[in-house]
């Protein structure tokens, strides 16, 4: 247990320096670079914008938009050790702006997440169901959490900051969407 979890880190290690890398050559103007960043980090940037938005439409501009911004902000970039957490709070705040501007939230159809779930490899078709069962169970704001501390890896006090929600609350959220998803998951399915 001891090995795998050294390996697991060190593999987050890895690809934290190999998205550094890829950032500081995007601000040296490196096209490669930022299509090798695309298709690294487009899955959970998409992800997550999808979560917040709950429509493909929105949320494949907002990826859009993202990896611009990503591209000319990629020269002030600070290297602290988490890459993506830079990424993702990117995306918030044109998800967030979007949200502002359209003034509305909707649940995310399930035609919207079929596709997504689809392109992921590795997951069988059961997968994907369950998946999608557990989607459709959780609350929008639940999603966002279990979303940015399972996908994206961000530790619970720094989802609270990012939320803007109190830490108490942040880990109230996620111990329920958690407990709610094992339950459904351990009842076979039923809501």
């Amino acid at each position: 247990m001891a090995l795998q979890m050294t390996t697991i880190q060190s593999e987050l290690h890895t690809e934290t320096a190999v998205l550094d890398e890829l950032i500081q050559r995007v601000a040296a103007q490196d096209s490669e670079a930022l299509t090798e960043l695309y298709h690294r980090t487009s899955p959970a940037i998409y992800g997550y914008a999808l979560s917040i938005l709950k429509n493909t439409h929105d949320a494949e501009d907002v990826l859009h938009d993202s990896f611009l911004r990503i591209y000319s902000a990629a020269v002030s970039y600070k290297s602290n050790g988490k890459p993506m957490a830079w990424f993702l709070t990117i995306t918030r705040n044109l998800c967030l702006q979007v949200l502002r501007e359209q003034k509305r939230t909707v649940d995310i159809p399930a035609e919207d997440w079929e596709p997504y779930l689809e392109a992921k490899e590795g997951l069988s078709a059961e997968d994907r169901l369950v998946l999608k069962g557990c989607m459709d169970l959780l609350s929008a704001k639940d999603r966002e959490i279990i979303i940015l501390h399972a996908v994206a890896g961000f530790k619970h006090r720094e989802i609270a900051h990012l939320l803007k929600m109190p830490l108490s609350t942040v880990l109230s959220k996620y111990h329920r969407a958690i407990k709610k998803l094992n339950t459904y998951l351990t009842q076979g399915g039923q809501k």
